[in-house]
């Protein structure tokens, strides 16, 4: 009786187990469909947003009269071949974003480097009509290009969401025409966030491991809700093609560029009027920084927001009306997106103190007019710890103290005679023996300078006036 009755409960052991198995496996079938359903509709409701760009940029190049590759041949020692200038054209292709609209007027967001020089742009909308398009601005600080058509069809705009609410390993869909597949959809999470990229860029990215190719550049980033998180703009790649490592600029890069480009042609970019850097670990000791990030001031140009506001080089700041600043690219675009004219409110670390100080932001000059300005800057170079790797490098004996700098050309420093690896050990008869005491003297608001550097083993004194 007893082994019947264990045999039965064993049955039914088994019976629900398969039960359960069974409902486990339904369910994960509903989840996959459930998602196969969620990517078809955004793809559904963001191609028709995402266009092909086509680009022509017609090149002149200089040969020999007659020469035609690769049919001809003309000996490039023949001094008496006469030369005449050749047209010929390259062709480019990316993609770009539909972002807005007014009246007929259509606006296309793309990347800097995907318009380039281009003499003619035409965009292949996703049913494929092809319209010829007019560059609207360019802006090489973020990478970033607005185009528009005219088209009196009632075509669809891009919904643009908040890439400050995406979080890493959220699905996320590229789309755009990777080399030259129109319309393609690719899926994949979001790797990281806040990455760097290439030198000239102040923008942070968005990485993903949704494939993203040549010709992806200029196209969309997008969540599950359907919305644009992000320009899809380059990759990382040991192969020249996709290996999951692929980078976007943030939407919230971008919205105020948008702007900016439809109302003035160009992006309007706050200006503070210094120049900053990451500080090295050294100078964090030194300074008082350690626990804090932010920005280090190294130069501040003359007459700026900056220099009204009395910041000075050796400042550190740590927050801009009360948002902290993660790192010196971080604050570039903070200040970057503040309206000319706008008072802000920032924090710094100045002398191990933590001080407060308001400043009115202007908008920042063309970058020939900021070279024009290089000999304003004070104090004209930057200034690093004299550590033991240093000392060890320039065969520098170890009891000597002080800091060593790199001069910026074209400033009054270089005019005056200081130079690359000078190590400064006195200003004005005081000892400098750390970066602390660097600063404090630097800025000691004296009109005229002296400083002692040690430049190969012989002492130099060199006079600066501020």
């Amino acid at each position: 009786m007893n082994v019947l009755l264990i045999g039965i409960l064993l049955g039914l052991g088994t019976a629900f187990v398969t039960s359960n198995a069974d409902r486990t496996v339904e369910a994960g079938k509903n989840d996959l469909a459930d998602m196969q359903y969620t990517f078809r509709a955004i793809a559904e409701d963001v191609l028709p947003v995402v266009v092909e760009i086509m680009t022509v940029e017609v090149k002149v190049q200089e040969m020999p009269e007659g020469y035609s590759w690769p049919f001809n041949f003309i000996d490039p020692e023949d001094s008496d071949a006469e030369i005449e200038q050749q047209e010929f054209e390259t062709e480019g292709l990316g993609s770009g974003v539909i972002v807005r609209r007014d009246g007929d007027r259509y606006y296309v967001l793309t990347n800097n480097h995907v318009i380039g020089n281009a003499d003619r742009i035409s965009v292949r909308l996703f049913d494929k009509e092809i319209i010829n398009a007019q560059i609207t601005g360019v802006d090489e600080r973020k990478d970033l290009a607005l185009i528009s058509f005219e088209s009196e069809r009632e075509l669809s705009t891009a919904a643009l969401g908040n890439s400050d609410e995406l979080y890493v390993g959220d699905w996320v869909l590229a789309v755009g025409s990777p080399l030259g597949y129109e319309s393609t959809v690719t899926a994949g999470i979001v790797s990281a966030i806040g990455r760097s990229g290439p030198e000239n860029n102040i923008s942070d990215f968005i990485q993903t491991d949704a494939s993203i190719n040549q010709g992806n550049s200029g196209g969309a980033l997008v969540n599950l809700d359907g919305e644009v998180v992000g320009i899809n703009t380059w990759i990382a790649t040991t192969t020249g093609v996709s290996i999951g490592l692929g980078f976007s600029i943030p939407v919230n890069n971008v919205k105020k560029a948008i702007f900016d480009f439809i109302a003035e042609g160009s992006v309007q970019y706050g200006w503070l009027g210094v120049t900053i850097a990451d500080p090295d670990s050294i100078t964090d000791e030194q300074l008082g920084l350690e626990g804090y990030s932010g920005a280090f001031v190294h130069n501040i140009y003359a007459d700026s927001p900056a220099g009204r506001a009395g910041v000075l080089p050796g400042d550190y700041i740590v927050s801009v009306n009360g948002n902290a600043v993660n790192d010196y690219k971080h604050f570039t675009r903070e200040i970057g997106d503040i309206k000319a004219g706008d008072l802000i409110t920032m924090e710094l670390i100045r002398n191990k103190e933590l001080i407060e100080i308001e400043a009115l932001i202007e908008l920042r000059k063309e970058t020939d007019e900021l070279i024009a300005l290089t000999n304003t800057i004070w104090p004209g170079f930057t200034a690093l710890p004299l550590d033991e790797e240093i000392k060890r490098e320039f065969g520098i004996q170890n009891s000597l103290n002080g800091v060593i700098i790199t001069v910026d050309t074209g400033t009054r420093a270089f005019k005056a005679g200081l130079k690359d690896f000078d190590i400064i050990t006195e200003i004005n008869n005081t000892e400098i023996n750390n970066m602390l005491d660097f600063y404090m003297s630097i800025n000691d608001k004296s009109n005229n300078y002296k400083f002692t550097v040690i430049r190969n083993n012989l002492e130099v004194e060199i006079n600066l006036e501020n």
